[in-house]
């Protein structure tokens, strides 16, 4: 049976399905050539991520097809429902990326706090002429620990979030409409383990409460945070949004950065992707990632590897 990775897998995942006897094909295949080229090669497994987009035309349109895969979380580019109405498994691999999206948003809190961002543009043009006036501007940053980190999204990137929030020694409060609580496990280098047990409170109090927020929500069609939602914040809060583009009103942000309610902010996600607002692009209290949360070599292993391993376990 042949694979087609069309956005790409992992060398790990390519491995564990030869093994496994598949085919496996990593040539990019155009969105409007894709049919045709299901049929013709008699594709029996498309794997997709977030460039490809598999709708109902797709699925009516390829009867050999048995198993669609979303190398990572988010399914909102595949339908979902009218697949599996279809005969069709869906799969995802859900739990592969969750650190690295939680290092993403460290990286850029960590940044945010002792504005790295800014630093590492200005100091190519001015570090040798303005050193003086670059070590003041940039001289009230801010440490982590200590400071309490609200999650909006309780779900296993925000847990895995949270774990390190904990692990620098913040305090963490969490909203999620489907969880009460939640117990961490901590892991060390040395084999100790300590877990912490969160219970989620209401989505106001954390707005009120915390000084660092972070979205870990899935794609919906209202905003999360809303020009109502900053009006709760604390004055001078930062805030990372790595979940989606659209969860977040770009242009409340934009004027609550403007106000001085939001101190910074962290994009790794856009309303406009691929072609984010120049006003986001150009704003130098914007941290921005072009949608790297889960890029990293670990996490694309362990994508590969998973949804080998449930191909397998499906078609055997």
């Amino acid at each position: 049976m042949k694979v087609l990775a069309n956005d790409g897998v992992s060398q790990s995942g390519i491995d564990a399905l030869e093994k496994g006897g598949y085919e496996v094909i990593t040539t990019t295949v155009a969105q409007e050539q894709l049919i045709n080229y299901i049929n013709e090669k008699d594709i029996s497994v498309l794997l997709v991520r977030s460039a490809t987009t598999v709708r109902q035309d797709l699925i009516d349109a390829c009867p050999n097809l048995k198993i669609i895969g979303r190398g990572g979380v988010g399914m909102d580019n595949i339908d979902v429902e009218y697949a599996r109405e279809k005969g069709l498994s869906v799969i995802n691999t859900p739990a592969a990326s969750s650190h690295s999206v939680a290092e993403l948003v460290f990286g850029h809190l960590y940044g945010l706090s002792r504005f790295l961002h800014n630093s590492n543009r200005d100091m190519p043009l001015e570090g040798d002429s303005n050193f003086k006036g670059l070590k003041k501007a940039y001289a009230k940053g801010t440490e982590l620990k200590g400071k309490t980190l609200g999650v909006l999204g309780f779900g296993r990137i925000g847990q895995a979030t949270a774990k390190v929030a904990l692990g620098a020694g913040m305090k963490v409060i969490a909203f999620d409409p489907f969880l009460e609580n939640a117990n961490l496990e901590l892991d060390f280098f040395d084999g100790q383990t300590v877990n912490f047990d969160i219970k989620t409170i209401s989505k106001e109090d954390v707005l009120k409460q915390a000084d660092f927020i972070t979205l870990h929500v899935p794609a919906q069609k209202e905003y999360v945070i809303d020009e109502a939602e900053f009006n709760i914040m604390k004055d001078g809060v930062i805030l990372a949004n790595a979940a989606r583009g659209g969860v977040l009103n770009e242009v409340a942000l934009v004027k609550a950065i403007e106000s001085g309610k939001v101190a910074r902010a962290a994009l790794d996600v856009f309303e406009k992707e691929p072609k984010p607002e120049m006003q986001l692009l150009m704003n130098p209290s914007l941290s921005l990632t072009p949608h790297t949360g889960a890029a990293t070599n670990e996490a694309q292993d362990r994508i590969g590897t998973e949804l080998a391993s449930q191909i397998i376990s499906i078609l055997g």
